[in-house]
């Protein structure tokens, strides 16, 4: 794995903003974004995961890293739980509903897969510029 100097770099933080952006064109549309509460609610799960993904990462140390990807890991479980209810609320089609399952999916992959990267690394990879001035 080649070294990453910011939060930006993972591959996973890159998914998870794609995946922001999906979240806030279907629910700035139609009666979804009436919905204030399921509206602000599933952004904030959609928030939550590149946040916490971008925190850990400028903590410092993997431990914390791995801490913080399993949080941003329960924010995609939310975000896909939510998307069920909007879903059965008919908010979403059943395609926008797919693809976004699909992409939260894949999100929870790539964090899945990071998590057992930093596991099997040494206590004190390469993995970060500490002294990056960002």
């Amino acid at each position: 794995m080649s070294q990453i100097g910011k939060f930006e770099d993972i591959e996973a933080w890159q998914k998870a903003r794609e995946l922001s952006k999906a979240i806030y064109d279907v629910t700035g549309e139609g009666a979804f974004a009436r919905d204030f509460g399921l509206r602000d609610q599933i952004r904030r799960s959609a928030i939550s995961v590149m946040s916490n993904i971008a925190e850990g990462f400028d903590r410092g140390g993997n431990k914390e890293l791995i801490q913080f990807l399993y949080i941003a890991k329960g924010s995609i479980a939310e975000l896909r739980a939510q998307l069920y209810i909007a879903l059965d609320a008919g908010y979403l089609k059943q395609e926008e509903f797919q693809n976004l399952y699909d992409l939260a999916a894949s999100t929870g992959r790539l964090l899945g897969g990071f998590i057992r990267y930093l596991r099997s690394c040494n206590p004190k990879p390469e993995t970060r510029n500490r002294n990056a001035n960002v």
